[in-house]
C-alpha cells in the first residue's frame, strides 16, 4: 500500500539542511499547539515523571499518601536543584577550557 502513495510535496528528510529541519519541526510544533492544549498532550508524561519520585521515596507504598506526595515533591525539587548545580558546573568548566575566567 505504501508503494502506491504519491510523493510528498515536502522534501525527503535526508535532503533537508539543519535549518530546514528546524523550521519544519517548529512548524509542526506550532500547528500542534494551535490545535490542542499542551497541558492535555503532556498529561500522561507529566504523571509518569512525577510518579517516579513517589516510587523513589516510597518503593513499597507503605507511606500515607499525603506524606508520600510531600516527600515526592521534595525529591522533585532536589532533582531540579541537582540539574541546576550541574549546569553551573558545566558552564564553569566550559569557560575554563575556553581560556576565560574560571570563577
Amino acid at each position: 500500500m505504501r508503494e502506491q502513495r504519491s510523493a510528498s510535496a515536502l522534501p525527503n528528510h535526508d535532503d533537508l539542511s539543519p535549518t530546514e529541519r528546524t523550521l519544519r519541526a517548529r512548524l509542526a510544533a506550532h500547528s500542534l499547539h494551535a490545535k490542542r492544549d499542551s497541558r492535555e498532550t503532556t498529561t500522561s508524561g507529566r504523571a509518569a515523571f512525577l510518579a517516579r519520585f513517589e516510587r523513589e521515596v516510597d518503593p513499597d507504598g507503605a507511606l500515607d499518601p499525603v506524606e508520600r506526595r510531600r516527600r515526592a515533591e521534595q525529591a522533585r525539587r532536589a532533582y531540579f536543584t541537582r540539574l541546576a548545580l550541574a549546569a553551573v558546573e558545566a558552564r564553569r568548566a566550559k569557560r575554563a577550557t575556553e581560556g576565560g575566567d574560571a570563577a
